[in-house]
C-alpha cells in the first residue's frame, strides 16, 4: 500500500488508532515462525509462515524497541518501556521475567557464550552489561550521545556502539556522530569518529565473517548553504565500513545515485552466503541489494590512495555503487527492520502494519508481497503527518525527509545555513516539540509560526510543491508530540539538586525570559552575542522543555553543554546575578534545567 494510496482514505479522526508499527523481526530456529515486535501496538507477534497468519500476540507492559534471541532459540529478550526501561523475558509465548535497565533501552545483544546481555540506554548515554544467570547489572558503561544500536564480534570481545547524533558544539569545522568500541573484558571504551557530517546512525551490523562493521547514517553537507538539492548538495545517505581488527573507519560509501537519493538509510542484513548486503531506505521505501564481494574489492582498490583522500573521495562519490547494486521499490511504507533467510528478505514496514516478503534470485530479480498483521486501520491526520514527516517522496529527487534534520521530530545537533534569513549565518536545528504553541518559528523569527514554517520547509528545503492537506497532516503530527521524561528525574520527580536549582532559577531572573509552564516568553530577545550578518539582531527565546535532549545550545550551537550556557557564555547574566553563584549553585541550576 503506497503512502499516497493511504492518504486518499485518511480519515479525520481525533482518537488514536491501534497501529502496530513493526520495528524488529526475528526468525525462529526452525524457520517456521516470524517473531515481530510491534512498537506502538505494544505486542510481540508470532506469525506462522506456512499458514500465513498471526498465531499469537503477546501484550507487553510498555512500548518495545528491539529484541534478541538466546543462543538456544528458546528465549526472547525484548527491550522497551521508555524512561522506565526494561528488558522483558519471553518464553513459549509468555512473559517469564523482566530486567530493569536505563532510559529507553535499545538494541539488546546476547554475548556469544550466552552469559551476558548488553543493552543501549539511549537517553542515559550508556550501555548496561547484565549477567543473564542472576539478572543483575554488572556495569553501566558510559558512551557519548544517544547509543541507539550495537553489534558484537563473534568472539564477544568487542562491542561496537553507534551514537545516534553528534556530541559537542556545532559551530566548528568537524561535527559528526561517533562509534564507541567497548572492550567487554576491561570495559575500556575507544572512540571512533566517522567522517565529517556523518550523523543520524540507525543501523549497525557485523559482517558474516566478523571482519567488518557496517553502519547506516546520513551525510550532512552542513558547510554549504541550502541553495539546491541536486547531486546531494544538502544531504546524502551513506554506509560506513569499519575494520574490526584495527578498530578504524575504513571507508564511507554513498547509497544514493546521481539524481536520486536513498533517503534515511536504516536496517542492514546479509545473505547467508555473505555475498549480498541488504540495506533499507526508510524514507524512500526501498531496499538496496549490494554485491558485497564487489564492494569489498572496490574499497580495497582505494587503499593505495594517500591517507585521508580515500574518505574524502568516497563520501562524495555518487556513482560508487554503480554496477554492484540494485534498488528494489517496496510496496509497504517505512522499512525500518529486515532479516534475510535464504532467498527471502522479510521487511518490517513500520507505517503499513505489515511485513513485506521479498524473494530474490542470484541475479537479483525480485518479487514481493505484503503480509498484513492485523485489521487495516484508517489513518488519522497525526499518523499521516508522521508518515509524511519521514517520507522523502515529498522532496525533489528524494534526497531527504523532514526527519533528516529532525530525527524523531527533534534535532540533529547541527548548524544549517538556510536561505530564509540570508546566507553565511548558519543556525542550530530546533526540536519540533511544542513548535506550534511557541511562536515565532526560526531563530530570527522569520516565520511567524510553525504552520508557515512547515509550508516554507516543503517549498524551500524540499524544493517541492505539495497539496495543502500534506502540510496540515504534518501540523497535526507535530502538535501531537509529547515530551519524554528527563533522565535527570528521580522516580519521576526533581532531585534534591534540581529542587535547589529551581529556586535559583527564579532568584537570578531566568524565569523572566523563560517563565513556566513552557519556559519561554515567546518573544524575541537581544542576547548580546549574535555576530557577523546577524549582529545586533534579537533571537527567539526557545522553550526549555526537553532541554536535556537538545544540545548544543544557543542559536548557533556554540555551547556544547548546559553548563557552558551559564558559565562560559554567561547566558542570562545581564544583571550579573549568575556570576555570584558558587560552583555548587551553578550545578544545581544546570540540574534543574536538564530536568525539565
Amino acid at each position: 500500500m503506497s503512502l499516497f494510496a493511504v492518504s486518499l482514505f485518511a480519515a479525520s479522526l481525533s482518537a488514536a488508532q491501534d497501529y502496530l508499527s513493526p520495528s524488529d523481526l526475528l526468525l525462529s530456529r526452525d524457520g517456521k515462525t516470524l517473531h515481530i515486535l510491534a512498537s506502538t501496538g505494544k505486542q510481540l507477534i508470532d506469525f506462522d509462515l506456512k499458514e500465513q497468519q498471526v498465531v499469537r500476540a503477546l501484550d507487553l507492559p510498555g512500548e518495545p524497541t528491539d529484541m534478541v534471541m538466546s543462543g538456544d532459540g528458546k528465549t526472547l529478550y525484548v527491550a522497551g518501556g521508555g524512561h522506565q526501561g526494561r528488558v522483558w523475558i519471553a518464553n513459549s509465548g509468555s512473559l517469564v521475567g523482566e530486567i530493569k535497565t536505563g532510559h529507553t533501552p535499545m538494541s539488546p545483544i546476547v554475548s556469544p557464550d550466552g552469559k551476558r546481555l548488553y543493552v543501549c540506554n539511549r537517553f542515559d548515554d550508556d550501555v548496561s552489561m547484565i549477567d543473564l544467570e542472576s539478572g543483575e547489572t554488572m556495569a553501566r558503561i558510559a558512551v557519548l550521545r544517544e547509543p541507539i544500536v550495537a553489534s558484537i564480534t563473534p568472539d564477544g570481545k568487542l562491542l561496537f556502539v553507534a551514537n545516534h547524533i553528534p556530541d559537542g558544539r556545532a559551530d566548528i569545522e568537524y561535527v559528526a556522530s561517533k562509534v564507541s568500541v567497548i572492550n567487554t573484558e576491561t570495559q575500556e571504551v575507544k572512540t571512533l569518529p566517522l567522517v565529517n557530517g556523518a550523523e543520524g546512525i540507525r543501523g549497525m551490523e557485523i559482517s558474516p565473517d566478523g571482519k567488518k562493521v557496517f553502519a547506516t547514517h546520513l551525510m550532512a553537507r552542513f558547510h554549504v548553504p541550502t541553495t539546491q538539492l541536486e547531486r546531494g548538495w544538502v544531504s546524502t545517505n551513506a554506509l560506513s565500513v569499519i575494520d574490526v581488527a584495527s578498530q578504524t573507519l575504513e571507508y564511507t560509501v554513498l547509497l544514493d545515485d546521481i539524481d536520486q537519493g536513498f533517503a534515511n538509510p536504516w536496517a542492514i542484513g546479509f545473505s547467508e552466503d555473505g555475498k549480498t548486503l541488504v540495506v533499507s531506505s526508510a524514507g524512500n521505501q526501498e531496499l538496496s541489494l549490494i554485491d558485497l564481494p564487489a564492494l569489498t574489492s572496490k574499497i580495497r582498490s582505494q587503499s593505495s590512495l594517500p591517507e585521508g583522500e580515500a574518505h574524502l573521495h568516497a563520501h562524495n562519490d555518487l556513482s560508487f555503487l554503480s554496477g554492484m547494486r540494485k534498488r528494489v521499490k517496496l510496496k509497504g511504507v517505512g522499512p525500518r527492520s529486515l532479516l534475510v533467510n535464504g532467498d527471502v528478505i522479510y521487511v518490517g514496514n513500520y507505517f503499513s502494519d505489515a511485513v513485506e516478503v521479498v524473494r530474490f534470485t542470484s541475479d537479483w530479480q525480485t518479487e514481493s508481497e505484503l503480509l498484513q498483521l492485523g485489521k487495516e486501520q484508517e489513518v488519522t491526520p497525526e499518523r499521516l503527518g508522521e508518515m509524511f514527516f519521514n517520507d522523502s517522496a515529498l522532496c525533489f529527487q528524494n534526497w531527504l525527509s523532514c526527519a533528516t534534520c529532525h530525527p524523531d521530530a527533534r534535532t540533529d545537533a547541527l548548524n544549517w545555513d538556510l536561505m530564509n534569513d540570508g546566507i553565511g549565518n548558519p543556525k542550530n536545528v530546533k526540536s519540533m516539540l511544542y513548535a506550534h504553541i511557541t511562536p515565532p518559528a526560526m531563530w530570527l523569527g522569520v516565520r511567524a509560526d510553525a504552520e508557515s514554517a512547515v509550508r516554507a520547509g516543503i517549498q524551500h528545503i524540499q524544493f517541492a510543491v505539495r497539496p495543502e492537506e500534506d502540510a496540515q497532516a504534518i501540523d497535526a503530527y507535530l502538535k501531537s508530540l509529547t515530551p519524554i521524561p528527563s533522565p535527570h528525574l528521580v522516580e519521576g520527580k526533581l532531585s534534591d539538586s534540581a529542587r535547589r536549582g529551581e529556586q535559583i532559577f527564579e532568584q537570578v531572573g531566568c524565569a523572566h525570559c523563560h517563565p513556566a509552564p513552557l519556559f519561554t516568553s515567546s518573544r524575541m530577545c537581544d542576547v548580546g552575542y549574535t555576530t557577523g550578518q546577524d549582529e545586533g539582531q534579537p533571537v527567539d527565546v526557545p522553550h526549555l522543555i526537553e532541554a536535556w535532549r537538545t544540545a548544543p545550545y544557543l542559536h548557533d550551537g556554540r555551547a556544547a553543554t548546559m553548563k557552558d550556557v551559564v558559565t562560559t557564555f554567561e547566558h542570562g547574566n545581564g544583571h550579573g546575578k549568575l556570576s555570584i553563584l558558587t560552583e555548587d549553585q551553578l550545578d544545581d541550576l544546570v540540574e534543574y534545567l536538564l530536568s525539565l
